[in-house]
């Protein structure tokens, strides 16, 4: 048999790391169903035209090709998707006739780039996605709508401090209009350089490479230095002087999204305009957001996302849509690889009935068949060893209670952390809430979340 080597870019999670994953994918589908959105899967090949058709080759797209091809064949032509929006714009055309628009979609799926492996960047990832898309046109209100659909999911989840940092495509783009800066759409890609280049260089490349005068050069950045918790932005970009229709528009509809997502209580997600952010993709047309963890700022964005005008077309119809996603395993696997997340037990038996001989296997089985009638999660031992191998052998597994059929048909279960050992009846005993599934264990934050 070959010897195994390990894969760098595709992270496979230990049992107790998986509870942690699975809890983070559950309350976000949970989160997402109570606003009403419709979880849909793709599938997780596209056609290769399909996937570079957004210009994201860049993202060095994975090739599929049949190891044993027919005689003059010439591959499939198909790989695997590097984002779940690209699919996503292939199944509305592909099932719009049986679409109620506007559809509200949710997908939680793996996606695969061939980039260079590294934290918080992988070569197979899952993200957590969620959208509204119209059929010839989409009111604005679902900006807002969806932007906090994703606030208040991420705010459910046991993580560090969360930032969405807001600005919108048209606030810029009339901005660098009414400044008359000659190529706006090089200036908004140089500008999203922002956090990757100095303030002065970003300065020289908006001369050189958007035609801007250095005056204007500056203008752009006093623009992209504004940065606040709440409304009073509008105020200062009013300050800068410059005028233009589509400037007022993305004003307005800025303000809005940071106001409807600041609402309301939160544990430990903040909202911001933020005026740098400009997401270089073109596809984007208004709204756009990054959104940020505390402490791990060196991953750059966790999630990001935004309103695009024309998601899909089909030459007769166009789908506009607004979404975000966050990565799910962008987030994380760093978190656990730091012990900041972990899960209480890696497997979900909270019982481990104990066998006294082979014999009596029908009555522990027994046993564990009352336990899992009332969803007690539980396994029979494998094996009749002596009880103290039995409770270690639980131990091992993170399993806290045994539980020891007697021979008078009375039954006991111990809490093997605790020591306590007490009388119990299979057909009414059960754990406490705490123990009945494993849990996720939030080191150094204030909550541990189920």
């Amino acid at each position: 048999m070959p010897k195994h080597q390990p894969l760098s870019g595709f992270p496979e999670l230990l049992p107790a790391d998986r509870v942690v994953e699975r809890a983070v994918v559950a309350s976000l589908s949970d989160t997402f169903e109570l606003h009403g959105f419709t979880n849909v899967e793709t599938r997780a090949v596209e056609p290769v035209e399909v996937l570079l058709g957004k210009g994201e080759t860049s993202k060095e797209v994975y090739l599929l090709e049949r190891l044993q091809q027919e005689e003059g064949g010439a591959g499939t032509g198909l790989g695997l998707h590097f984002d779940l929006t690209v699919p996503f714009a292939r199944y509305v055309l592909e099932h719009a006739g049986h679409l109620e628009f506007p559809f509200r979609r949710y997908q939680v799926q793996p996606a695969w780039r061939g980039e260079r492996p590294q934290e918080g960047r992988y070569r197979q990832f899952t993200q957590a996605d969620v959208d509204v898309v119209g059929k010839g046109e989409l009111p604005f209100h679902h900006d807002v709508e969806v932007m906090r659909v994703m606030v208040e999911a991420l705010d459910a989840l046991p993580l560090p401090a969360l930032s969405f940092q807001f600005n919108n495509r048209k606030l810029i783009q009339g901005f660098y209009q009414g400044l008359g800066v000659p190529d706006v759409v090089a200036a908004i890609r140089t500008v999203d350089k922002l956090d990757k280049l100095p303030a002065d260089e970003v300065a020289r490349l908006l001369v050189a490479d958007a035609g801007a005068t250095p005056e204007q050069a500056q203008r752009c950045l006093d623009l992209a230095t504004i940065r606040t918790a709440d409304t009073s932005f509008v105020a200062r970009v009013r300050a800068l002087g410059v005028a233009d229709p589509l400037l007022d528009e993305g004003l307005a509809e800025l303000e809005a999204v940071v106001a409807g997502c600041a609402a309301g209580e939160r544990r430990h997600v903040t909202v911001e305009a933020d005026l740098r952010i400009a997401r270089g993709l073109d596809y984007y047309t208004g709204t756009v957001v990054e959104i940020f963890m505390a402490g791990y700022e060196r991953l750059k964005s966790v999630g990001g996302g935004g309103r695009y005008d024309a998601l899909a077309s089909d030459g007769r119809t166009t789908y506009p849509g607004v979404g975000v996603s966050f990565g799910v395993s962008r987030s994380l696997v760093p978190l656990l690889a730091d012990g900041v997340l972990a899960g209480s037990r890696p497997v979900p038996s909270a019982v481990l009935v104990a066998l006294a001989d082979e014999d009596s296997r029908h009555a522990s089985d027994a046993v564990a068949a009352s336990l899992r009638a009332r969803r007690v999660p539980c396994e029979v031992a494998a094996s009749a060893q002596k009880f103290g191998k039995q409770i270690r052998y639980a131990e091992r597994r993170g399993i806290p209670y045994v539980w020891f059929p007697q021979a008078d048909g009375t039954h006991q279960v111990k809490d093997i952390r605790s020591g306590e050992q007490v009388d119990a009846d299979p057909a009414t005993w059960t754990p406490p809430p705490a123990d009945l599934r494993p849990q996720v264990v939030a080191v150094n934050l204030e909550e541990t979340t189920p």
